[in-house]
């Protein structure tokens, strides 16, 4: 595929991903091609990311802990993906930066948030429109002031200034790359900037960015995960300024993380070595270093140019259907390829489990660890939600507020996308399904009733489809 695309046109996704197309059972008993639009949750693996474990595999060995040659080429491969890391967020050049490999950016922001030692003095400003990994964390460990969102879900440079020069000064800005409900993106580099400015430290939560757009390289501070980069092996990365680590201790203690340890004294190792206590997850790396290769290899005018395409196809189908409201920027907006959406008249599980059984479409419903944000884009008052809690209390939710989100990747095509509008306006043009469905109130999750062909029933112990 050519790399030299402009982004506004549209260009043929690169490669599939390891079990596209996969047959699997739908309730009539027939078999369908598996369609899974839930990147924005996780995504398959890149073939180059599989091939490259596969080869790896047999070199497998202990990492900084070996003089034999397996152990010194197992050492080699995780920090070759550490300099892949680094590079990928544009931090190579300075050496002044490090980045840690963790599990995932959920682990990555609060192991950042126990390392700058706040206290509930510490004022951090967040937006109402994080997912969960970028609000918890922060509110658990300071005090947090939230730039709000207007009825499309955005907010502008100017909100967030208006924020950061309240009284008392924030010690940090900790904000999204880009929402993993709407897809949209905020100005970062204005905001950083202006952040900046006021000698102020910038967090981004670049989960949803990375496998998209560049990852903005004068942020302080960068999470990611490889699970949504097509390398689903376990490995996320925390990038930030080595000095951030250079003292106290760690946020995990054990083994690798020392220089020396007595039974009354520790002397703990430099970064990034004394934040990864504990054998590391050498595979996942090796894989997330894979595919930054491989992405890279791709170049940005292509993915960009790809996922407008389809991400507009998306958006501007679902929206044209009769009954379908789409959340965020309207249809038109520039946003990634993602899209949620509610459905006049039937609950999001019920669509969700629909286009699963019937479609072998897979989609993501519920709040999607961002309940806030939802919350405001559905425009549930204070009430509403507190009455919707009390249930949940109650160990019901059957009326689980909620919307249906389809998310594009690297491997969607237009026929891929036209499928999902099909089945859609099936179901919102009141198509009645071939067998009944029945609710657990326990999950708040629909699953096909009686003997029907094809599906697993629900485990006796299992959660709901979409915890948040």
């Amino acid at each position: 595929m050519s790399t030299g695309s402009h982004p506004d046109d549209p260009v043929s996704p690169p490669v599939q991903l390891v079990g596209d197309g996969m047959p699997v059972p739908c309730a009539d008993g027939e078999q369908r091609p598996y369609l899974s639009l839930d990147a924005a949750a996780s995504t398959a693996a890149l073939p180059q990311v599989l091939a490259r474990v596969e080869e790896f595999l047999p070199w497998y060995s202990s990492v900084h802990r070996g003089a034999g040659y397996k152990s010194q080429v197992a050492t080699r491969a995780y920090e070759d993906a550490r300099s892949a890391a680094l590079a990928f967020a544009g931090q190579a050049d300075s050496g002044d930066h490090v980045a840690i490999i963790c599990r995932n950016t959920t682990e990555a922001l609060n192991h950042l948030a126990y390392r700058l030692r706040l206290s509930r003095d510490d004022v951090v400003v967040t937006t109402v429109t994080e997912h969960h990994a970028n609000l918890l964390p922060w509110s658990r460990a300071a005090t947090c002031r939230h730039v709000e969102c207007d009825l499309e879900g955005t907010f502008t440079a100017g909100d967030v200034e208006a924020a950061l020069d309240q009284r008392p000064l924030p010690r940090l800005l900790a904000i999204t790359g880009a929402s993993n409900i709407t897809g949209w993106m905020p100005p970062l580099n204005v905001i950083i900037a202006a952040a900046h400015d006021r000698n102020i430290p910038v967090v981004v939560d670049a989960a949803q960015l990375a496998p998209h757009r560049p990852i903005p390289a004068e942020a302080d501070f960068i999470a990611w995960s490889g699970h949504k980069m097509y390398a689903p092996f376990g490995a996320g990365i925390l990038t930030g300024p080595r000095r951030a680590f250079a003292d106290g201790d760690p946020f995990l203690a054990g083994g690798g993380a020392v220089d020396l340890v007595d039974l009354d004294e520790v002397l703990w190792t430099a970064p990034p070595e004394r934040e990864e206590a504990g054998s590391p997850n050498l595979v996942g790396a090796v894989a997330l270093h894979a595919a930054i290769d491989t992405l890279t290899s791709i170049g940005w005018p292509a993915l960009i140019g790809h996922e407008r395409h389809v991400g507009l196809m998306l958006r501007q189908g679902l929206a044209s259907i009769p009954g379908i409201r789409l959340l965020g920027p309207g249809p038109q907006a520039q946003t990634l390829p993602v899209a949620a959406f509610t459905v006049d008249g039937v609950p999001h599980a019920l669509v969700a489990a629909r286009l699963a059984a019937e479609y072998a479409i897979g989609v993501r419903h519920g709040c999607f660890c961002a309940h806030p944000y939802l919350m405001r884009l559905l425009r549930y008052t204070r009430e509403d939600v507190h009455q919707y809690r009390d249930k949940v209390r109650r160990g019901d939710r059957s009326a689980m507020p909620g919307a249906v989100r389809a998310s594009a990747g690297i491997n969607t095509t237009e026929q891929d996308v036209a499928r999902l509008l099909t089945a859609v306006a099936h179901i919102a043009g009141g198509d009645p399904p071939p067998f009944a469905y029945q609710l657990d109130p326990r999950t708040g999750d629909y699953y096909p009733s009686g003997e029907v062909h094809g599906q697993l029933p629900p485990l006796a112990h299992q959660a709901h489809c979409s915890p948040g």
